[in-house]
């Protein structure tokens, strides 16, 4: 992070106290700070303690015409390398979300050409309605990184998400988004599935699970961002496609072993997919029906393809081939047997009896044949970026 430009806008909610700490830590780091700060953002901190912290000159409004001579906000607005929204309150995001520009704050965000990261912070309704999450996709579709607010105890009484991160972890994914600038995986074919498989018993009822995709989907973006072609083969989940990856939408696990086939050659192939172990011998060709006699129909299962196994046999078996494990239970024991069985380089487990599936919060360990690295307790995107860094660095 060394001699890198972040220019920090703070939004307006009580959260905006903790930019001060981030702003220490990005200046212990080496980065050179700016600091844009809202007129919300200003009845918690003061720009005199961001200036103090930065050492820079902190921006204000759009009407300061010194500022303007001097450094205008278009070339305010392209200077640094990362443009960094902490606190992103709803409102702001919101704003972001429709092109509104009518602030200094909104003005540099429509009008830069650098990456931006939004760093949300507010109460769990206001996170959890609709409108919010509708402007969130957005802004992730246009290309904005935004984090996932950690879960807790709030200042307006409430508990759930919405609080803002902790500043080591915003400036843990400050300093991966300016390394993804570099592109480490350009020229790269990545193949990823992802979300559960349905395997049909009747027109009605099919075999599932709980898987949400959303693992495997920020891996697919994550590995966008990391400049690879990404080939997403996905289950039905409810997620949006990530900007500039080629999604190809699956049902059972017969039609993701055949769109794996498809898809090679790749580099690497990492299997995120809960794929359904058991299908229905047989599909009703009507919706089975309760007779009142009290008998339950019978139900034959037989075993799916072990399309993890089946890849790494395969002679277009690509060059690092990664499985996952979701377990509840012996979690490396499980992995590293995993490992030994299946023929994968890397077995990336985790445990869904204290992470359920489906949340946003994760926690990975990668176990290889040199050993097991525990990755932190983090949002899904956020450990998805550190697992792309890990691929990137082996296949480099």
């Amino acid at each position: 992070m060394k001699d890198t430009r972040i220019l920090l806008i703070i939004g307006g909610g009580i959260a905006a106290y903790k930019s001060c700490e981030l702003v220490r830590l990005l200046r212990k780091e080496g980065a050179d700070v700016t600091c844009v700060l809202t007129e919300g953002g200003s009845h918690f901190v003061t720009a005199m303690t961001l200036a103090a912290l930065s050492e820079n000159p902190v921006h204000t409004t759009l009407w300061d015409l010194k500022n303007e001579v001097e450094m205008g906000h278009i070339q305010l607005s392209r200077q640094a390398d990362l443009v960094v929204v902490c606190p992103a309150t709803a409102d702001l995001m919101a704003r972001m979300a429709g092109g509104i520009a009518n602030d200094l704050a909104t003005t540099l965000l429509l009008a830069t050409d650098k990456p931006v990261l939004a760093v949300p912070a507010m109460n769990v309704r206001m996170w959890q309605h609709p409108a919010t999450q509708r402007n969130v996709a957005t802004l992730r579709a246009d290309g904005v990184a935004v984090m996932e607010p950690d879960e807790g105890a709030m200042a307006c009484g409430e508990f759930g998400p919405g609080r803002l991160p902790e500043p080591p972890a915003i400036c843990a994914e400050i300093a991966r988004q300016l390394g993804s600038t570099s592109k480490p995986l350009t020229g790269r074919h990545v193949l990823i599935t992802a979300g559960p498989t349905h395997e049909p018993i009747d027109p009605v009822r099919y075999i599932a699970n709980r898987s949400s995709g959303k693992q495997g989907y920020a891996i697919a973006a994550a590995a966008a961002k990391a400049g690879a072609k990404v080939t997403l083969v996905s289950g039905p989940v409810n997620q949006p496609t990530p900007p500039g990856v080629t999604r190809i939408d699956v049902e059972t696990a017969r039609q993701m072993a055949a769109a794996v086939d498809a898809a090679l050659p790749a580099d690497v192939a990492i299997m995120v997919a809960a794929v359904a172990d058991w299908r229905s011998a047989g599909e009703a060709a009507q919706k089975i029906k309760k007779d009142g006699s009290g008998q339950v129909p019978p139900l034959q299962l037989v075993e799916n393809p072990d399309i993890l196994a089946t890849l790494c046999k395969s002679e277009r078996r690509p060059p690092l081939v990664v499985g996952f494990a979701a377990e509840t239970n012996d979690v490396l024991e499980h992995a590293r047997a995993k490992l030994a069985r299946k023929g994968a380089d890397w077995i990336v487990a985790n445990d869904v009896a204290t992470h359920k599936m489906g949340g946003e919060i994760n926690v990975l360990h990668i176990v290889s044949a040199s050993g097991v690295e525990s990755l932190p307790e983090l949002p899904k995107d956020a450990a998805a970026a550190l697992l792309i860094e890990r691929i990137a660095d082996a296949l480099a």
